[in-house]
């Protein structure tokens, strides 16, 4: 069977099925091809249901501290079972709401394993693309543009035993049944400390093993260095400048315990865990899905796109984790909105990474957009900073979480804002208005002199920006 389409699109995650929704809008007919489950990663073994988990682990954290607001709560308990039904449940909530969109813009889904072809009798070009569908059925769908959106999966170190139950990706401890009673987390990026952060909350024993000299080390300092103190005070041991070496990793092959010897800044250690969880970042989908077939290229674990998302062959598109880049669920959205505006000749520039936002949602939550300070000084800018605790605002006293800061980085030549950096409560939320900030190219004084609702934690972004020049009224 042979289908003729506008725009094809392989992967069904948030970056396939929001390009999708942008192309039919747009006119065009289009088929989303999907091996599994629409929503892809993000919503099924990433962003949401991790983010459900950190929600029941904060919910439980805070019951813990209850009585430091007058209120006593007896016989609180952990019932995990529930935790993960509550979490399926939104998965499946969400995954409803994009069949419903699929159905809405008349978006055809075909489940099944998609390759895409060179030229051949269906066209002379490549980009058409064969599927295997789950019924057995053959399709061939004959695009005029591709869209690849085929997402990534965990990284796994080489040599680790990785088909042992007792080491995991975050894949499979999404699926846990039970909590173990220690965790060996290996990676500190984001995925890394969002566990951490969870697991502690959950009561866990946590060890946190970094290579680089300190816990997310992409974002700045200063927000690496209070969100490592506060894991640290949860309860988590770190252990950064970390060497693990695969053969030193040993299971106990009756009770499935995890031994590990690692050098954490130049000192040994040892550390028994009953599950080692793999957080080393993602390795993009990029095998077996036609590459090869169509001329595109690709390299170091990516395909190679311009600013506009189109890889060598121009009616070929690629977007998301399989580029590179920022693997985040919004920007791979970002990206195939632009493609597809792209293929009906309406973008004239690309996406400035530097503009979109970077989010960690640990406790506390950490949040970011643009330059880090050390970033912003190699490039060769002339900076000026502030940095505002959350203790001078009056919603974070009230409250009862005064950790953390809102850091903002600023050129002291022209006033522009280079970045802001956030470490504290609903950092992921106040974040959006800096990212306003610079999508209008505004100074610092000038969200400054917003009237920010008082009291509300929104004020700290207003007294920080304030700051730059010395003008915060609050400090």
């Amino acid at each position: 069977m042979t289908k003729q389409v506008d725009v094809a699109i392989l992967g069904g995650g948030t970056g396939g099925y929001i390009a999708a929704i942008a192309a039919a809008q747009a006119g065009k007919s289009v088929v989303v091809i999907e091996r599994e489950k629409l929503g892809g990663t993000c919503l099924h073994r990433g962003c949401i249901p991790s983010k459900a988990l950190l929600r029941s682990a904060e919910i439980y954290r805070q019951a813990g501290e209850a009585e430091f607001f007058g209120i006593e709560i007896e016989g609180r308990k952990l019932r995990f079972d529930r935790v993960q039904a509550r979490k399926q449940k939104v998965v499946d909530q969400l995954h409803k709401g994009v069949q419903f969109l699929m159905k809405k813009h008349k978006i055809e889904v075909i489940h099944g394993v998609g390759r895409i072809m060179g030229p051949s009798i269906f066209s002379p070009r490549s980009g058409s693309v064969a599927v295997e569908c789950d019924e057995g059925e053959a399709i061939t769908i004959v695009p005029n543009h591709v869209i690849i959106a085929t997402g990534s999966r965990p990284r796994i170190l080489p040599g680790l035993p990785v088909d042992h139950p007792s080491v995991v990706t975050t894949d499979e401890a999404l699926e846990w049944t039970e909590l173990p009673k220690r965790v060996a987390i290996l990676g500190g990026g984001v995925i890394g400390v969002e566990w951490a952060s969870m697991l502690t909350d959950f009561g866990v024993e946590v060890n946190v093993i970094e290579s680089a000299a300190h816990l997310v080390p992409q974002e700045d300092k200063d927000v690496s260095t209070e969100l490592q103190r506060q894991l640290v005070k949860r309860g988590a041991r770190i252990h950064t400048q970390a060497i693990v070496e695969p053969e030193k990793v040993q299971i106990d092959p009756d009770t499935g315990e995890v031994k590990l010897e690692i050098v954490s800044n130049g000192q040994a250690i040892d550390i028994n865990a009953d599950k080692l969880l793999v957080c080393i970042g993602r390795q993009a989908n990029i095998e077996n899905i036609g590459l090869e077939n169509a001329g595109i290229e690709f390299g170091n674990g990516r395909i190679i796109v311009n600013e506009f998302m189109q890889t060598n062959e121009s009616h070929i598109y690629a977007i998301g984790d399989v580029v590179g880049g920022l693997q985040l669920a919004h920007a791979a959205s970002a990206e195939g909105i632009l493609a597809v505006r792209h293929i009906c000749g309406e973008a004239d520039s690309g996406i400035d990474s530097r503009r979109i936002p970077r989010c960690i949602y640990t406790a506390p939550e950490t949040a970011s957009i643009g330059w880090t300070e050390k970033e912003a000084v190699e490039a060769g800018y002339s900076i000026k900073t502030s940095k505002v605790p959350f203790q001078a605002i009056g919603k974070a006293i009230v409250q009862g979480d005064t950790t953390g800061f809102v850091k903002i980085i600023a050129n002291a030549d022209t006033n522009d804002l280079l970045g802001v950096h956030i470490v504290g409560p609903h950092a992921t939320e106040l974040i959006g208005e800096a990212a306003v900030a610079q999508w209008l190219d505004a100074t610092p004084w000038e969200v400054g002199e917003v009237i920010h609702p008082h009291p509300s934690l929104s004020e700290i972004m207003g007294e920080a920006m304030l700051a730059v020049d010395g003008h915060a009224l609050n400090l």
